[in-house]
């Protein structure tokens, strides 16, 4: 008698968590329930421009981009073999910089978790106003205009910003405003950038954890402190720079990857950044 009553109870519990987990499953929504796309069907864009010989840096880099052969062509023993050595500042191209670039006490290259690195984005473009003045600085009204329109920037999302300057990459005078190179150069760069004040709310009010842009740099050309780099990187967001194809991405619905090269101790480094869209 108490094996059939225990059998009994059994059999009624069974039955209790079979009809929670049919209730559960009913209460998902369909998307929840519905299969996810698999890895490879996602279609990637890339972000990146490639590194040669026209790649743009700072006026005053001394030194550009060196792709140098060390061997190139069918060996003695009958096979092709080829291998080069690389030469390029930390900044230059599309590149990543760090928090350490402006932070004494900012995460280096290789300290920067993946997490940072990969995640939801964001795309704002602004490209009416900073093609109409190449001194334009991206405000938070201009960010709140997009927020009325698609909704608030989520927490510890990517931020990118459209300006439209890289339809001039890489012809150096129309990306930087001014052909020359060197130190006498700096006085004379035009091209957008972010207001610090609005570099401090991303960080303070939003939460991101990156921010990327079409331009040499986070701040405007006539910067002479480079403070809205400072505003990010002293809250540890790492930036992106001449960032490449924005006018392929949607404003909402990116997920990005940005790898860039491990360099230990690094204050940047050359940058692979990717995005896929997911809605």
């Amino acid at each position: 008698m108490k094996l059939f009553e225990i059998t009994k109870n059994i059999v009624i519990l069974h039955l209790f968590i079979a009809l929670i987990a049919l209730f559960s499953c009913k209460q998902q929504k369909p998307e929840e329930v519905a299969p996810k796309a698999s890895f490879h069907e996602l279609e990637w864009i890339d972000l990146s421009y490639a590194f040669d010989s026209t790649t743009l840096y700072w006026p005053n880099n001394s030194d550009g981009f060196q792709h140098r052969v060390d061997a190139e062509g069918v060996t003695d023993l009958g096979y092709y073999y080829s291998s080069y050595t690389i030469l390029t500042p930390e900044h230059g191209g599309t590149h990543l910089d760090a928090p350490i670039h402006f932070y004494e006490k900012g995460e280096t290259v290789d300290e920067l978790p993946l997490s940072k690195l990969t995640g939801a984005a964001v795309m704002i473009d602004v490209s009416t106003l900073a093609l109409a003045d190449r001194d334009y600085l991206i405000d938070s009204v201009a960010i709140l205009d997009w927020e009325a329109e698609h909704g608030e920037i989520p927490e510890q999302a990517m931020v990118l910003f459209r300006t439209g300057y890289g339809k001039f990459y890489p012809d150096r005078e129309a990306y930087f405003g001014t052909a020359r190179t060197g130190a006498e150069a700096i006085p004379e760069l035009h091209f957008p950038g972010i207001q610090p004040e609005t570099a401090e709310w991303l960080a303070k009010s939003r939460n991101v954890k990156a921010v990327g842009l079409d331009t040499p740099s986070l701040d405007y050309g006539q910067s002479k402190d480079f403070a809205a780099h400072q505003r990010l990187m002293e809250n540890q967001i790492p930036g992106f720079e001449n960032v490449a194809n924005l006018d392929l991405l949607p404003p909402t619905g990116i997920y990005i990857v940005a790898l860039p090269m491990k360099i230990k101790g690094g204050s940047g480094g050359p940058l692979r950044i990717i995005a896929t869209v997911l809605e």
